[in-house]
Formats: structure tokens, sequence, C-alpha cells
């Protein structure tokens, strides 16, 4: 799973209307930019190639006053809702994702009902468990990395990787259940994105032609 997608219908979404530039500026103030392929080209390829396979509806604005070309913002088709919460279902529950995604989803579990989160990620549990397991038919911890040569230093680096994601995840869960944040359902949702015309204080680099404040 490429994380771009996740985060570009989820960015899209908690605007409801967005244009390219805003997309990108929330990108930056999450981070993203450090963490994924979040890079400027690869956001508007990924809105316009959504938007080409229906997950998104373009709507072409007025030109700014400045003279400047028309700008065009997107939303979130139904199509598109149900592809974002297929990949963020997918991305809190398989442990093989890359950190991008494993960290686009975290960033957007609030989107999902609190039981549901909660589920999710005992299912994340169980596949690294699983996963876990797997690894040890070849490899015993007990016996140290050298019973495989230096082979064993990566088995050994797996081992204590799904070590500290389980125990992570499971220090999420008990936030979660604890009564931490705001789930879908729950109240005012939690809505991290730039307002119109914000200043944006991570932003890095020049705006994409057509794309205006």
């Amino acid at each position: 799973m490429s994380a771009i997608r996740l985060l570009v219908l989820g960015a899209v979404r908690q605007h409801g209307r967005a244009h390219g530039y805003q997309v990108r500026g929330d990108l930056e103030y999450w981070g993203a930019h450090e963490w994924s392929n979040a890079k400027p080209g690869s956001i508007y390829h990924a809105l316009k190639q959504m938007a080409k396979q229906g997950l998104l509806r373009e709507h072409e604005t007025a030109p700014s006053t400045a003279g400047g070309p028309p700008r065009t913002e997107y939303e979130i088709t139904e199509v598109g809702a149900e592809e974002y919460f297929r990949l963020l279902r997918d991305a809190l529950t398989s442990y093989d994702q890359k950190t991008d995604v494993k960290s686009a989803a975290i960033g957007f579990m609030l989107d999902l009902p609190r039981a549901e989160a909660v589920s999710l990620l005992e299912e994340r549990i169980r596949g690294i468990q699983a996963w876990r397991s797997a690894v040890m038919a070849h490899y015993v911890p007990e016996e140290g990395p050298e019973q495989l040569g230096h082979i064993g230093e990566i088995m050994n680096l797996w081992i204590h990787t799904a070590d500290g994601e389980a125990e992570w995840t499971r220090g999420l869960i008990a936030r979660i259940d604890g009564g931490a944040y705001t789930f879908a359902g729950e109240g005012e949702p939690f809505v991290g994105v730039l307002g119109e015309g914000e200043d944006n204080p991570y932003a890095t680099g020049e705006r994409h032609p057509g794309d205006v404040r």
C-alpha cells in the first residue's frame, strides 16, 4: 500500500473540499513530508489520478483576483470514502506495513468508532505474534544470533522489532480503552488541517502553478 493515497484522501475528507496547495500544506503540517513520500509532485499526481479513478470529484473555481489561473478543488466521492476506510483499516491491522503507512493510519484512526479501532489494533497484535512465531521457526532467541552467523543478527532485529511494536500497540489500546481521544460518533471530531489563508509553519517550498490561497 502507498501511504500517499491514504494521506491525500484523508486530508481532502477533513476539508470537505480542498485544492492541491491546501492538501500539500496539511501534509507538511503533519510532518508527512519527513516520514513518507508525500512530496509536492506525488501529492498533485495522486490528486489527479484519484480524480480519474472516481475517488475524488474535481471542481474548477474562478481565477484569482491577482490574475492567476483557475485552481482545481477536490471533494471525496462515496467511492473515495469507501477506499479511504478500506486503506485505513488495512493499515491499522497489517504488521508488514511500512512506517509511513502505519503513521498515516494512526493519524486518521479517530475517524473510526472507538471499539472498531481497538478491535483492529488487537488484530494487529495477533498478526505480529503470528509473524514472530514464523521467524522463530528458524531462529531461537535464547541461543543468541551467533547460531546463524551474521544473518542471525537480522532475525534478532526482527524479533526485537516485533516485540517493541506489540508492546507499543498494547499501550495504545490501553490508552484508548481508558478514554483517550475523541473517536467517530463521540462528539466534535478532531480536524488537524490548516484553515484557508492560515500560514503553514512547516512549508518547504513554492506553490504549485494554479494553486492560490
